[in-house]
């Protein structure tokens, strides 16, 4: 029986079908999710890349099966088993010089990928500013160098982040100037030792609140830089969170900055948050950011297919093509909190110490004078019980956690954007009819509720690992 072609600019699985994907960042949030969305609803892909280092006495393989075993991939493991085939792991390090390729690996590389997605990067804030040029800036010029000897490169997409621009009040969907030189800043980075950058640190950063920021936003000018001679886009998300609905609501895997908060609140250890109330939480499910890099990809992958000028018309673009992916449901940071809270009534976490409830204030004496009162202090008694009885004290450690990750995103709620969403809105019409179903990053429908619902049944069953079925006994510790 004679197989039917699809047009691939009428069908976004025909577009990927063949196509060989080079995937950074395949061991984290986004990554994850990319890997199982792709093999999922783009069956007849070639193949995926993955740049992936040895950790922890693992080697990549063992990293890549640790990884298949997730709860995420049950619905693929079910459904299409044999597409796990196409996963080819790949040793290196975005924090290295030339990404740590091996000879073999680069040029097999360089002779099958068709598409990169550029996803990984160091994305802890308090981050010396080396690690963070070496693996937020300098991989990404490694990745367009590496680009620039692909044979048959169509697509390059740069995950970035919507807060690469602090200083502007409403974030449009094009490149600004950066805040530094960035051939400059890998220079200084390469030949100053940690110690003497560490110096200059704050210099540097200028109003930028963090390395991550900074070097997230030298990075998006060497997206500009090398888009002369390569077909590149960037995708701009806000605070990745739990899925809306593939494969399944509410997973989740990594305890960072707001969920780590947020169990803390649900544990009734933090009992005073540092933010304004009235500002906005810009919070995005990681599934709905994997649909606009996969449509994203699609269209640049069509431009650099027909090198026609229709698309760039479309697009309103001279090079670069950039999508701001942030929230379509917004929600205050005091009413999101207690949402929260309310939900957390029906569906408590395990192991409270105190009744959750949080105090929020913008007066930094006040909050630093509570934290004293009601973090550090009971804390120090807790430890000394646990001291006394044999076991190991660590509440007071957890508060210093904690109070620095307070710290470090009150900066982004004590602050407005807004957001051009031009680019967006034109990538979701054009989306064929009959993908809608499977690509549309649309969310705008969302119920606030029932996403919070299925974020707190996500962070117990998959970051603390409660069982969902002890509910009863779960409240009848909270009441005691």
């Amino acid at each position: 029986m004679e197989k039917v072609t699809v047009d691939p600019a009428k069908s976004i699985p025909a577009f990927y079908a063949g196509q060989s994907i080079l995937l950074t960042g395949a061991t984290g949030f986004l990554g994850k999710v990319f890997i199982e969305k792709v093999l999922r609803s783009c069956p007849d892909v070639r193949e995926i890349f993955l740049l992936m280092r040895p950790k922890k006495g693992l080697s990549i393989n063992e990293r890549l099966e640790k990884i298949l075993n997730l709860p995420l991939y049950e619905k693929l493991l079910k459904e299409q088993p044999s597409n796990f085939e196409k996963l080819i792991p790949i040793s290196g390090d975005v924090s290295e010089k030339e990404l740590g390729l091996p000879v073999a690996d680069r040029q097999m590389l360089i002779e099958r990928v068709t598409i990169i997605i550029h996803a990984a990067g160091d994305v802890k804030f308090n981050n010396s500013l080396k690690y963070a040029i070496f693996a937020n800036t300098r991989a990404t010029r490694d990745i367009c160098i590496l680009a620039q000897r692909m044979k048959n490169l169509i697509a390059l997409v740069y995950v970035s982040t919507a807060f690469a621009h602090v200083n502007e009040p409403i974030i449009e969907e094009k490149v600004y100037p950066p805040v530094a030189d960035w051939q400059k800043m890998i220079e200084i980075a390469e030949l100053l030792d940690e110690h003497t950058l560490n110096v200059f640190t704050a210099k540097y950063l200028d109003y930028i609140p963090n390395t991550y920021i900074f070097s997230k936003n030298l990075a998006e000018s060497v997206i500009q830089k090398y888009s002369s001679s390569l077909p590149c886009a960037i995708v701009r998300p806000s605070i990745v969170t739990i899925t809306e609905k593939e494969p399944m609501p509410g997973w989740i895997d990594n305890v960072y900055g707001p969920i780590g908060l947020f169990i803390g609140g649900g544990k009734g250890i933090i009992r005073v948050g540092y933010l304004n109330k009235t500002v906005n939480e810009d919070v995005i499910p990681v599934d709905i950011v994997i649909k606009a890099i996969i449509v994203t990809s699609w269209k640049l992958g069509l431009t650099t297919y027909d090198h026609q000028l229709i698309y760039a018309c479309i697009f309103n673009y001279s090079t670069v093509f950039v999508v701001n992916s942030t929230s379509q449901k917004y929600v205050t940071y005091q009413n999101c909190i207690e949402l929260l809270y309310s939900i957390s009534n029906e569906l408590p976490l395990e192991g409270t110490i105190w009744t959750p409830h949080t105090i929020l204030t913008d007066n930094f004496v006040l909050f630093y004078v509570l934290t004293i009162l009601l973090h550090i202090l009971p804390a120090i008694l807790i430890d000394l019980i646990l001291k006394f009885s044999g076991r190991r004290p660590m509440l007071v450690r957890l508060q210093r956690k904690l109070f620095v990750v307070s710290r470090a995103i009150s900066y982004f709620s004590f602050r407005k954007w807004k957001y051009s969403n031009t680019n967006r809105s034109t990538l979701i019409s054009l989306i064929p009819p009959e993908n809608l179903d499977m690509f549309s990053f649309d969310y705008s429908y969302l119920d606030i509720r029932e996403f919070g619902k299925y974020g707190i049944i996500g962070v117990k069953k998959f970051l603390l690992h409660e069982d969902i079925n002890q509910l009863d006994a779960v409240r009848t510790h909270g009441r005691r």
